[in-house]
């Protein structure tokens, strides 16, 4: 069963605001998948998101777009979080080389970029962030859809 919430922003900061948010029920309710997957055209937003939600599990934490590097982890008071940007990935073997399952046993929390890339490797439960452009008049407004896919999900809203 599928839960979401849709939101507007008119800026990068509510962006950042909206992932420190969805860090927070993270940490509030464990039930929650310890996996984000982002989605969203080339500066649509994605690590504005994952910067707000690093704010959270790792205050201190310099967060910048993983695309050359692949993977940055942030550590902090809270859980350790893994940030990955898909956007050079092309096979199963590219996500085997840099030991993208591995990191799903290290008791952290995968926030992967570009996710459309790799619809084969998203584990059963996660939250499915897509952000979009949504008014052309105003350049940094966004619609932010934030949705639980889960085979069983245990969470009357997504909202609550």
């Amino acid at each position: 069963m599928d839960r979401q919430e849709i939101l507007y922003t008119k800026g990068p900061q509510e962006t950042e605001d909206i992932g420190a948010e969805l860090a927070k029920r993270m940490q509030e309710d464990a039930s929650l998948p310890p996996f984000v997957a982002l989605y969203g055209d080339l500066g649509v937003g994605k690590t504005a998101f994952v910067r707000g939600f690093a704010s959270v599990f790792s205050p201190a934490a310099a967060v910048r777009s993983p695309t050359f590097a692949l993977v940055h982890e942030y550590r902090g008071g809270g859980k350790q979080l893994f940030h990955f940007d898909m956007y050079r990935i092309d096979s199963e073997d590219d996500l085997l080389s840099i030991g993208f399952y591995d990191y799903w046993d290290r008791n952290g929390i995968c926030l992967v970029e570009w996710s459309e890339k790799i619809p084969y490797a998203l584990p059963e439960a996660y939250i499915r962030v897509l952000i979009e452009k949504n008014d052309p008049s105003c350049p940094e407004s966004r619609r932010i859809t934030l949705q639980e896919i889960c085979e069983e999900c245990a969470h009357e809203n997504f909202s609550s």
